[in-house]
């Protein structure tokens, strides 16, 4: 499966980091000399079913890629706003992955896996869910936000696989989706009064969650699990920062650099 990305750049650091880093936006926030929109740049080079790298975000963003593969276009203020905004450069027919810029820690491996679980579905949404015993088995004691349902306790990956029609056909749904994305509980109080009752008996599944979703937004999507933790680890406050850090020191930059691969001219030196 060869499939476009967005990469979603456009969230200016104006939340709990703005007092670890003056950078205006989080996706040029340093992590070891590099800006966190770079890992995931470099994650989506080493996956070899990406085609084309669209990054919406800063202008000054654009001077520093020169691959003819990656595509800087400006941000706007939100964030379905901004997956519009890429969408304009990939085509409306197929399937494109959006990927948020926040989660330094993403692999080439873990997207690849991601793709290739997909691929066993027909849907017009793909979501990965990760299992808490396999976060806390890689990152013990980090704090997440989690869902506990019949088939066990997820946490939700910051990366999608959709058909562009999904974000054209249900915008201002999606909109509170995003609003809504750091508290699951109140996400599930837009199925029905229902689907509260059985989360709070720990009866509600998966399946039952899928099959409301597409009631409401009128498009099949089905639900990832994923065994890459990575996926979930975004960055949104000071001790994120310092997990990932400490991570990709430790890892002494495996990854490699975005300068060489990627056809990044210059680091992105913090405001």
């Amino acid at each position: 499966m060869k499939v476009d990305a967005i990469v979603l750049a456009g969230a200016r650091n104006d939340g709990p980091l703005k007092t670890r880093s003056a950078a205006e936006y989080e996706a040029l926030i340093a992590v070891n000399g590099r800006p966190l929109v770079d890992y995931v740049v470099q994650a989506l080079l080493d996956c070899g079913q990406i085609d084309r790298i669209i990054i919406v975000g800063p202008k000054s963003l654009q001077k520093l890629y020169r691959d003819p593969k990656i595509r800087v276009k400006l941000h706007r203020e939100s964030m379905v706003e901004n997956v519009k905004v890429g969408l304009t450069e990939v085509s409306p027919e197929a399937k494109v992955l959006l990927v948020t810029a926040d989660i330094p820690l993403l692999t080439g491996e873990a997207v690849t896996d991601f793709l290739h679980r997909c691929q066993a579905h027909e849907a017009a949404i793909y979501y990965p869910i990760v299992r808490k015993e396999s976060n806390e088995a890689a990152y013990p004691n980090v704090e997440r936000t989690y869902l506990k349902l019949k088939d066990g306790v997820f946490t939700g990956g910051n990366l999608a696989l959709l058909e562009p029609k999904v974000i054209s056909q249900c915008y201002q749904l999606l909109e509170r989706v995003v609003a809504l994305r750091k508290q699951p509980v109140k996400l599930v109080r837009m199925l029905g009064l229902s689907f509260i009752i059985r989360l709070a008996f720990n009866r509600l599944t998966i399946a039952e969650i899928e099959k409301r979703a597409e009631r409401i937004l009128g498009f099949t999507g089905v639900a990832i699990e994923s065994p890459f933790p990575q996926i979930g680890v975004d960055v949104d406050k000071p001790s994120d920062l310092d997990l990932v850090t400490r991570i990709l020191a430790t890892e002494g930059n495996q990854q490699g650099e975005v300068a060489e691969s990627a056809g990044c001219e210059a680091k992105i030196q913090e405001a």
